[in-house]
């Protein structure tokens, strides 16, 4: 029997505990999701690594799940784009079942080893992408389907599994194995399963991100400002980038479409925009080595 099926012995009696205790009991169980994706740290860092010339030359990130799993690809692919302003259609989400699933199971898609393959086809994944292929159980059809064309079409493949020596982990060309043993309600792999998928498929992103200059120090500069909050952060981020006020951050922002890196090279280099970006171009996005030119 798989790990993430097998039922957790110490807490058999679950449905007797007291409400405080079975709340305290679900969240401590929490932190063996960390402690799985901290064990995994030098293989999302080698996925991290690999995907980085591929995606640098054109590459997409596909993200390929079912259930749980697959939605949390898509969760990871929608972010990115308001975040480090990644491009939409370079970040795409295959979901077994397909759109609907993402609200309402959709029962036995996630069987179809057929269907998988097809939709990866479909996409028209090739050498420049990098596939992230999800599941808790490590061995479902549809996420193998994808994997295998995935790897016919000379894409980079990164696995994400919950049990050891699981088949998505396995054939992929890295595998990221989160070992989060048993789960405290027994195969709800939405659980600490599911909060260790969350973690590793942020930690990936975000270190590709960085890898690719989206961050100058900690600061989130190439965020997208699509709504009033993320304006105001934008604002923010300047003024504490370059330790100009309010009123300068904002009137420089407007030139740019409150586009931060810009603002931020444009007020450190007392320079105009046209040459702030002309500065980042060279510097392949990098707000450092643009400060530094």
């Amino acid at each position: 029997m798989l790990k993430t099926e097998t039922p957790d012995q110490q807490h058999a009696e679950l449905d007797q505990y007291p409400t405080v205790e079975l709340v305290n009991t679900l969240v401590d169980d929490q932190i063996n999701a960390v402690n799985a994706v901290r064990a995994a740290a030098p293989r999302i860092a080698a996925a991290v690594t690999a995907a980085l010339p591929r995606i640098e030359a054109g590459g997409r990130l596909i993200y390929v799940g079912a259930g749980t799993s697959g939605r949390l690809g898509v969760l990871d692919s929608v972010e990115l784009y308001p975040t480090f302003s990644w491009p939409t259609e370079r970040a795409v989400a295959l979901l077994a079942g397909g759109t609907k699933a993402m609200f309402v199971a959709v029962e036995g898609a996630e069987d179809d080893i057929v269907q998988g393959e097809a939709d990866l086809r479909a996409v028209g994944a090739g050498p420049n992408d990098v596939v992230l292929l999800i599941a808790a159980s490590g061995g479902t059809p549809y996420v193998l389907g994808a994997l295998r064309a995935a790897r016919a079409l000379g894409a980079l493949t990164v696995g994400f599994a919950n049990n050891t020596d699981a088949p998505v982990a396995n054939e992929a060309e890295i595998g990221v194995t989160l070992d989060t043993g048993s789960e405290i309600i027994s195969g709800s792999t939405r659980l600490k399963a599911g909060t260790s998928q969350k973690i590793a498929l942020n930690t990936f992103s975000s270190a590709l991100m960085v890898r690719l200059n989206k961050v100058y120090g900690n600061l989130m500069v190439d965020l997208k400002p699509t709504n009033a909050k993320l304006i105001r952060r934008a604002v923010r981020l300047t003024m504490i980038a370059t330790g100009a006020d309010e009123t300068a951050a904002r009137a420089v922002l407007e030139q740019c479409d409150f586009h931060v890196k810009v603002a931020v090279v444009a007020l450190t280099r007392n320079t105009d925009v046209t040459q702030a970006r002309a500065l980042l171009e060279t510097a392949r996005g990098s707000v450092r080595r643009a400060l530094a030119a």
